[in-house]
């Protein structure tokens, strides 16, 4: 037995050898692989810049007209002539239309003879007062009551006069009022009564106005600006827009008035611009595309727009310090050429993962790549 294990021994010592040799070089390339696993990725860089951005956006607009007036008759009454039609040029205090209403003349007779009435019996009694005053120089004539009455009776008459020339002054205006007018210089838009028609105050006679007057030789441009570039606007910013009537004729215009505040259904602020007009070649009621722009007025803080990750907890940046990974919340803000204004806790000259994923975790080590 002790010469058959003498046989065997050098066989069983040399596979030992071997099985020692190869878990040997089995650990040592599983170390070697895992190294290779945990080595941080390669990745391209990018500097923060400070610079201003100009960009614009299109949005569609409305042209309206700078003044528009809805004619309705101040008082009830017929239509007797129409002086204007639609498409007329007229003028401030140029006669549209003439009405008739018979009671008013009767309404002005009665006004007339009650302030005759009251002339006289105001007359009367301020000549009895002078009287009773010049008398009461002599002692004695007359007693201090009866002037006092005398007093009171003429100013209760003047009081009286001066209703009646009120009375008397209403009734003229109403009468005024059967001549319709044009308040501003403008054109006839619409026009709907006819010589005969019954007219009144709307909802008395007149569901619909008797003309409508546009000013057409200056025009507004409105616009509703989304919050998100309200700020990018201010007085006389300069506003490019086209419309479909003239194709390839770029107009300007001038902001002139902001809203201040946002529509609580569109969340946008409304914006005016005036728009001069003197050939009327532009109509109110067209639908313009507006050009705006939309330049900051200070730099701001810039990066390629592929170093922004938007993640489900947010957008960020992935900013490399020393070696490690940082993810910084940021907003964006305006995009052009590929770059976008971010607002976060960063500086101009930070270190930024051009194209940021969320493979690349918070904290985690990373390689710069470079350039050559």
């Amino acid at each position: 037995m002790r010469k058959t294990f003498n046989k065997l021994y050098p066989s069983l010592a040399a596979g030992l050898s071997f099985l020692i040799v190869a878990g040997c070089n089995s650990g040592e390339a599983k170390k070697e692989k895992e190294t290779h696993a945990v080595a941080p990725p390669a990745a391209e860089v990018v500097l923060v810049q400070k610079q201003q951005l100009t960009a614009s956006l299109q949005m569609p607009g409305e042209l309206v007209a700078f003044q528009q007036v809805d004619i309705y008759a101040k008082v009830s009454s017929f239509v007797k002539k129409i002086h204007a039609d639609v498409g007329t040029q007229v003028t401030q205090g140029q006669l549209l239309a003439t009405m008739e209403a018979p009671e008013i003349g009767s309404q002005l007779s009665g006004a007339e003879s009650k302030l005759k009435s009251f002339e006289a019996i105001y007359l009367a009694s301020k000549a009895n007062y002078e009287r009773l005053l010049e008398t009461s120089k002599t002692p004695g004539t007359i007693s201090p009551n009866d002037l006092d009455l005398a007093l009171a009776r003429q100013k209760s008459d003047y009081a009286q006069l001066q209703a009646a020339k009120a009375a008397y002054h209403e009734v003229t205006a109403n009468k005024d009022y059967l001549e319709i007018r044009a308040p501003f210089n403008g054109i006839i838009t619409a026009r709907n009564v006819n010589p005969g028609a019954y007219v009144g105050p709307s909802g008395k006679g007149s569901e619909l106005p008797m003309f409508t007057l546009q000013e057409q030789k200056k025009l507004r441009l409105v616009i509703a600006v989304p919050e998100a570039y309200s700020s990018y606007l201010h007085d006389n910013s300069e506003v490019k827009f086209s419309v479909k009537a003239f194709p390839g004729q770029v107009f300007s215009a001038k902001v002139n008035r902001l809203a201040g505040a946002l529509d609580t259904k569109l969340r946008s602020q409304r914006i005016e611009m005036d728009v001069l007009n003197p050939d009327k070649k532009l109509l109110p009621g067209m639908i313009a595309d507006v050009n705006l722009p939309l330049n900051n007025k200070d730099s701001s803080l810039t990066a390629p727009k592929s170093a922004v990750l938007n993640a489900t907890t947010g957008t960020f940046v992935i900013r490399v310090n020393g070696n490690k990974a940082e993810w910084v919340p940021v907003q964006k803000g305006n995009e052009v050429n590929g770059n976008v204004e971010l607002f976060g806790k960063l500086n101009a000259g930070d270190t930024l993962i051009k194209a940021a994923n969320e493979e690349i975790r918070d904290h985690s080590t990373v390689h710069i790549q470079l350039k050559n």
